[in-house]
């Protein structure tokens, strides 16, 4: 353990230091290449212009390279991987994704990506708004931001443990230990294999992931909502404005930009939802999502590279427009601002 910690500390160090003798050096061979202290001003002057113009690419080389060889090289490779077998040995054109066309897996995947997009975005938006809201107005609105917020810090297979707790089910006469389930048997009902409910169990497990991501929504939205000029508030309770109208009418509004920043980036999250079905369900009783059907694919029973290719570039083509969106509103609110 302390031979691993003692090399991953050297790594940062190294990687540290091999970054600034990087910019260093870059920067003295732009000065050899493009001299400033020459006798001709009009060439100082042109020198100067194609340094304004070259250190911001050196300065970002590194980080354009890793992005070419990480991202973008994937990108490609996955899509022409797509156009071959599942040993991605032997080309088999648009075999593959007539094959996605017809799967019914795929379509369930394709259906339960859907519900989860539906369900998720909206209700971490909505409560994570609504608990910003009440706690402002509370004196211990700190702490329970905190309680929300907490689970947050915990992966998603931590919280796929805790939650598999929560809807345990035991057979037989045994006592229920599942929280959902003793509640139940308590007020007389029967308990259930909660996450063995075909279609029902997407909602069980999609309130794993709502019970994670609210947090975020909260304190993106209550920073939002402190931004908000108190002479408006002002002015609309001299208007006569009851709470409702100015959480609707006043509120919303101000800070929309902001909601719909919070709503797509839990969106493109949801898009790549992967652990928590892992973990809940794996795949079965119709839960399958198609980050967990392109892993089934390439990891398991032998493998087929192409078929799983094509799954990861529809999840692709699915969170890049959002993404984009994204970035630009998100864009759009710092210019505003």
């Amino acid at each position: 353990m302390a031979s691993q910690i003692i090399t991953a500390f050297g790594a940062v160090i190294a990687g540290v230091f091999a970054c600034a003798l990087y910019y260093w050096l870059s920067d003295k061979l732009l000065q050899v290449a493009f001299p400033v202290r020459v006798g001709d001003p009009r060439r100082a002057s042109s020198n100067l212009r194609a340094h304004a113009v070259i250190r911001p690419w050196l300065f970002l080389g590194p980080a354009l390279l890793l992005l070419l060889v990480y991202l973008v090289y994937p990108v490609i490779s996955t899509f022409i991987l797509s156009f071959y077998d599942r040993s991605g040995g032997n080309f088999v054109g648009l075999a593959n994704y007539r094959w996605a066309i017809g799967d019914e897996q795929f379509r369930q995947s394709i259906f339960n990506n859907i519900l989860w997009l539906a369900v998720v975005p909206a209700a971490c938006t909505f409560l994570g708004l609504v608990i910003a809201v009440l706690t402002d107005r509370i004196w211990w609105g700190n702490i329970a931001k905190s309680l929300v917020f907490m689970p947050m810090a915990i992966s998603f297979v931590g919280a796929s443990v805790i939650w598999k707790f929560i809807y345990e089910f035991r057979g037989g006469e045994e006592a229920q230990i599942g929280l959902l389930n003793a509640v139940v048997q308590f007020f007389g009902g029967d308990p259930q294999v909660w996450i063995a409910l075909p279609f029902w169990n997407n909602f069980f497990l999609m309130a794993i992931l709502i019970w994670i991501q609210t947090g975020f929504a909260m304190v993106i939205l209550s920073a939002a909502l402190r931004g908000i000029p108190e002479e408006t508030i002002e002015a609309a309770v001299i208007d006569g404005a009851n709470g409702w109208q100015i959480f609707w009418k006043i509120m919303v509004p101000q800070i929309w930009g902001t909601i719909a920043v919070v709503w797509t980036t839990i969106t493109i999250l949801v898009l790549k939802v992967f652990d928590i079905v892992l973990t809940m369900t794996n795949g079965q009783w119709n839960s399958m999502v198609l980050a967990n059907l392109m892993f089934d694919w390439m990891f398991r029973g032998g493998g087929d590279s192409g078929r799983s290719a094509v799954i990861a570039l529809v999840i692709m083509a699915a969170v890049t427009p959002i993404m984009i969106w994204n970035i630009r509103q998100a864009s759009e609110d710092r210019g505003g601002h």
